[in-house]
C-alpha cells in the first residue's frame, strides 16, 4: 500500500503543480473529467474505425441499427452540453461575480519584462499614476504621481505577498504590450492588456511560494517575465507590509 500511495502521488505531482487555491479542486475535477471524456471519444472513434476497416473484408457488409447514429449523436451533444455549463459556471463563479466587499486589493503591473505589484496601503485608495512619470531607474515604475496623498501609502513589490485564507482581488493592466499573468499552482490566468484594466480574483489557502509566469508572448524577454508569489500568515503578511512601508519612507519614494 505505500508504494502504491507514493506512485499516485508521484503521477499526481508530475501531472498538474500542487494547487494552492480555494477553487482549485473544482477546477482540477473538471479537467480531469473533461480529459477522461475525451479519451473515451478518442478510444470509440478509433475502435469503430478499425471495425469498419475490417468489415469491408466481408463479402457482405454488415448494416448498424438505424438509430444507433442517432444515439451517437444525442450522447455526443449531451456530452459537450455538460463541458460547457459546468466550465461556465466555474468561470462565472471567478471572473464574472465579483469579489466579496472585504476582497483585499492588488494591482498587477506587466512591463517588458517585469512584474510589478502594488498595495493601496492604510487608506485603501490606489494613488494616480501618470505613464510620463515612469522611471524605473529613479524607482518609480508605475509612474506613481508624488502629489496625490492617495498614493503616499502605496507599496510597490516584485514580489506578490498575500496572507492565506483571505480572497484577493488583483486589477491587471499593461504599460506596453499583451501580458498573461499566470500562475499554475493557483489555477489563474488572466491578460493584462494596454488600456484596461481587468480584475480576477481568488483565495490562496495553502501557505507557500508559487512561480508566477507570463503566458503571452511578449518580446525577446518573453522567457525571462517571471515573478513569485509568496503565500503567508496573517502575521507575516502585516510585518511583511510595515516593513515595505518603512523601506519606501526612508528611500524617499514617491
Amino acid at each position: 500500500m505505500p508504494l502504491r500511495v507514493t506512485l499516485l502521488e508521484a503521477v499526481r505531482v508530475a501531472w498538474m503543480p500542487s494547487n494552492g487555491a480555494l477553487h482549485g479542486p473544482a477546477l482540477d475535477v473538471l479537467m480531469r473529467w473533461n480529459l477522461i471524456a475525451l479519451c473515451l471519444c478518442f478510444l470509440v472513434a478509433h475502435v469503430w474505425l478499425i471495425a469498419a476497416i475490417l468489415r469491408r473484408w466481408k463479402s457482405k457488409p454488415a448494416t448498424a441499427p438505424k438509430a444507433l447514429p442517432w444515439l451517437i449523436l444525442t450522447a455526443l451533444c449531451a456530452m459537450y452540453v455538460w463541458m460547457a455549463v459546468t466550465s461556465q459556471r466555474l468561470w462565472a463563479n471567478s471572473r464574472f461575480a465579483g469579489p466579496a466587499p472585504a476582497a483585499m486589493q492588488v494591482e498587477v503591473v506587466g512591463e517588458q519584462f517585469q512584474w510589478y505589484f502594488r498595495y493601496p496601503g492604510e487608506d485603501a485608495a490606489f494613488g494616480v499614476t501618470r505613464p510620463e512619470l515612469v522611471n524605473a531607474a529613479e524607482g518609480n515604475p508605475l509612474g506613481l504621481d508624488g502629489r496625490d496623498a492617495r498614493g503616499k501609502d502605496d507599496v510597490v513589490s516584485s514580489v506578490l505577498v498575500l496572507p492565506v485564507g483571505r480572497e484577493v482581488d488583483l486589477r491587471l493592466r499593461s504599460l506596453d504590450v499583451i501580458h498573461g499573468f499566470f500562475i499554475p499552482g493557483m489555477r489563474l490566468k488572466e491578460n493584462a492588456v494596454p488600456g484596461l484594466v481587468l480584475h480576477v480574483h481568488f483565495t490562496p489557502s495553502v501557505i507557500g511560494t508559487y512561480p508566477i509566469l507570463c503566458s503571452q508572448v511578449c518580446g525577446s524577454g518573453h522567457a525571462r517575465m517571471q515573478a513569485m508569489l509568496s503565500v503567508v500568515s496573517q502575521a507575516e503578511f502585516q510585518a511583511w507590509l510595515a516593513a515595505r512601508e518603512r523601506t519606501r519612507i526612508q528611500e524617499g519614494a514617491p
